[in-house]
């Protein structure tokens, strides 16, 4: 434990995205070689750190729910915000009191001396009020938030944090890239990350060797905008391709997982390149948002429907059977029926492997917010249950492909189904499958198994 700090206990939340999640654990890292014991959040703690998110007003919502309830189960722990909600509402945060610290996006590898500075702040500050009171304020009664933000409008430099292990037991993933400069017109995000920043790739590339020393087999590289790494390094021949050239001469790692793309680095020289790099899953998320171009226009997304299309061609030019997913959003300002019809129909000719549904969220400071025709929440939740029964259909179908096949499964852990133990674990194209487990099945998570398909049970 560490000396002059009264702190014994930190619990962590994370919300939102992958990067925030590879966040978070940098930041329960931190925390640890500082001497905290990290307990389970719904536990006491006296340190209470939520990652928060943006992305949507119901992330919003939860970012202040988890604030909250942190300060509900110890009203005398110090409650940190960090990441995107609280860079962009801070001042609401401070004027509401909800947290002691506010940190904001670029700055979280701070968080330690964040801690020790509020601690002594505040203790000198009870200090001079006792003096001058003759009593002790009570339980932190009056509360002054400490707050570490950047202007991310400007921010050029790579906020670097490193794991030296993580929470999952067999994937890791690894953040590279920051920011975002595309905005679209729905998104609060550039405002929430700042600008484009890359990691450098000698910095990534020694975290995995790290985590393949200690028997980690597979990564998932992820970003805000990973399409753009490198693109900020200027005058250097840097790219995600150059990164991930490197990645598969690590010894090893026999997976390596991309997280999601933009379909302007789809192309034909992309591609081959990508599918000579054996290590690199078949596992392609390609970003849509709608299925009509109309609504792409409106939406700022620099591609049409037809240019999309030729990206998936590509993909399955050069892979026999590449899982694509995607992500779309219902009852974007404008979406006439018209339009919706447009999209579903376009959803279907593509055949995606699995697609993330949102609703349109409206967020403030956005051009979208100020649009007009805005879509009653009732047709949007409607139009968001369509696509999600279309899916499943179209996840069943996908599956449905490996029938008979061997698949190599990476296995991750155990879980109880009706009643009988299996073990779960997900192919390379991130087809979670589990099979049962037994006397001759004397298998363990992180091993790689060859299997058919009619011994296992696909899950969801």
């Amino acid at each position: 434990m560490r000396e002059n700090n009264g702190f014994k206990t930190a619990a962590l939340h994370n919300l939102g995205c992958k990067v925030n999640a590879y966040e978070t654990e940098a930041m329960e890292q931190q925390l640890r070689e500082a001497g905290y014991v990290i307990v389970d959040f719904r536990q006491p703690a006296d340190v209470y750190v939520i990652n928060t998110c943006t992305v949507t007003n119901v992330a919003d919502k939860k970012s202040r729910q988890m604030l909250h309830r942190a300060r509900r189960q110890n009203p005398k722990a110090v409650v940190v915000a960090a990441g995107c909600f609280a860079q962009v509402s801070a001042e609401d945060l401070k004027r509401e009191l909800t947290a002691d610290i506010i940190i904001g996006n670029n700055q979280k590898g701070q968080l330690c001396r964040l801690l020790e500075e509020y601690e002594r702040n505040d203790s000198q500050e009870k200090a001079q009020e006792e003096g001058l009171s003759g009593r002790r304020l009570s339980d932190r009664g009056i509360r002054r938030p400490g707050q570490a933000l950047s202007d991310l409008s400007h921010a050029v430099e790579y906020e670097e944090m490193e794991l030296s292990t993580v929470l999952e037991h067999t994937r890791a993933f690894i953040k590279i890239q920051d920011g975002c400069n595309q905005f679209c017109s729905y998104c609060i995000i550039p405002y929430a990350r700042g600008r484009i920043r890359s990691r450098r790739p000698e910095q990534a590339v020694k975290e995995i060797r790290g985590l393949a020393d200690q028997g980690y087999q597979e990564v998932v590289l992820t970003g805000i905008h990973l399409s753009s790494y490198g693109a900020d390094f200027k005058g250097e021949d840097i790219s995600l391709l150059s990164l991930l050239r490197e990645i598969q001469e690590i010894p090893g790692i026999r997976r390596i997982r991309l997280g999601s793309l933009e379909p302007g680095i789809i192309t034909e020289e992309f591609v081959r390149e990508l599918a000579a790099l054996d290590k690199v899953c078949p596992h392609f998320h390609l970003s849509l948002q709608s299925g009509c171009d109309a609504t792409l226009k409106r939406m700022n997304r620099h591609y049409t429907t037809a240019e999309y299309e030729e990206k998936c061609q590509i993909l399955r030019r050069f892979y026999t059977h590449p899982a694509i997913t995607t992500d779309v959003i219902t009852g974007f300002p404008g979406e006439t029926e018209e339009e919706f019809a447009r999209t579903k129909a376009f959803l279907e000719k593509i055949g995606f492997y699995e697609m993330h549904v949102f609703p349109y969220s409206v967020r403030k400071g956005t051009r979208a917010a100020s649009m007009p025709d805005q879509v009653p929440e009732q047709v949007k939740k409607e139009r968001s249950a369509q696509l999600l029964d279309l899916t499943r259909a179209m996840s069943e179908h996908f599956r449905m492909y490996y029938a008979g096949q061997e698949m190599e499964v990476l296995l991750e852990e155990e879980a109880e189904l009706g009643g009988h133990v299996y073990m779960t674990g997900h192919t390379k194209e991130y087809i979670r499958c589990a099979f049962e487990k037994g006397e001759k099945n004397r298998v363990v998570a992180g091993e790689f198994i060859k299997i058919l398909q009619n011994d296992v049970v696909f899950c969801r």
